[in-house]
């Protein structure tokens, strides 16, 4: 991997762990807020399936009782980016995506 995809995945995995660690706290609209600006980063990245995961999270954390499922998603988000393989990365964030759709 490149120095700018390591810092990308870095400050991504950071972004995921402050809504993680905060998310309790947070109001949905806050997490929206925050997801949205991991989406937005993604994208900027070229990671579209963390944009779309980003996304998905961000549209739930306004739901009522979600709370649960975007810690979740949260979580195997930071276990993907975490992952020195691509091939697992994409095996992950796949996942994810079928079990929240």
């Amino acid at each position: 991997m490149t120095e700018s995809a390591d810092n990308l995945h870095r400050d991504l995995r950071a972004r995921i762990a402050d809504v993680h660690r905060r998310a309790e706290r947070l109001s949905p609209l806050d997490i929206h807020r925050r997801m949205d600006a991991i989406r937005d980063l993604a994208a900027q990245g070229g990671l579209a399936a963390v944009e779309g995961l980003a996304s998905r999270s961000a549209q739930l954390a306004l739901l009522p009782g979600c709370r649960v499922t975007v810690q979740s998603c949260l979580a195997h988000m930071d276990a993907a980016l975490s992952s020195g393989s691509a091939a697992d990365r994409q095996t992950i964030l796949a996942a994810v995506a079928v079990r929240l759709h």
